[in-house]
């Protein structure tokens, strides 16, 4: 999987890491790429008659989550309206973002971003997530939004690093999955 700076689906590039949108030979690197995390804290979720508190709370021992395969049939929508963006240092995936635009609200939707466990820490979520911002400027989104479990504390604590903030809670959109107990938070960052 040769990439070249002149590539036209070349975004940009940090060291040896090419950035770039994604193309159909990469679906098979990008459904085995580990998006497990561990984590020695979560987000503890109250919801009171104001609304709800959000307190990151210690556990032990550490939890080590992975995410079930997930299916494709959400990829419907308008191409030109939707983007993945991946990372590739030679032929290994080292990240990715998928993203989608919703015009009739102005948001820009943080569809899945994963990062390989080899490669956090050195900036490529950051990166990606970059992509991504330039994405809904691009499709003048007034926000960005996501929703990530109240357990993936390593995430929380990177959105909130790019400015992201709590918008909204869902205490029940994991009941009946692998994720059951876990709570829904949405974040948002404003563009403008």
């Amino acid at each position: 999987m040769k990439t070249t700076a002149d590539d036209a689906t070349v975004l940009g590039m940090a060291g040896t890491v090419v950035y770039r949108l994604a193309r159909s030979e990469d679906g098979e690197a990008l459904a085995r790429l580990d998006g497990s995390f561990t984590t020695d804290s979560v987000f503890e979720v109250a919801v009171t008659d104001q609304g709800f508190r959000i307190c990151q709370t210690p556990v032990e021992p550490p939890i080590h989550k992975v995410f079930p395969a997930e299916d494709d049939s959400d990829d419907d929508g308008d191409p030109e309206l939707r983007r993945t963006v991946v990372a590739f240092d030679g032929d290994e995936l080292c990240g990715f973002v998928e993203i989608s635009f919703d015009a009739w609200n102005s948001r820009l939707t943080i569809c899945d971003i994963e990062v390989a466990p080899a490669w956090r820490g050195r900036g490529v979520g950051r990166t990606l997530m970059n992509h991504a911002f330039d994405f809904a400027t691009e499709c003048g989104a007034g926000h960005v939004w996501l929703e990530v479990s109240n357990i993936n504390a390593p995430a929380i604590r990177a959105y909130l690093r790019l400015g992201f903030v709590f918008c909204g809670l869902d205490t029940s959109l994991y009941d009946g999955t692998e994720s059951a107990g876990e709570q829904a938070l949405f974040m948002a960052r404003w563009m403008k």
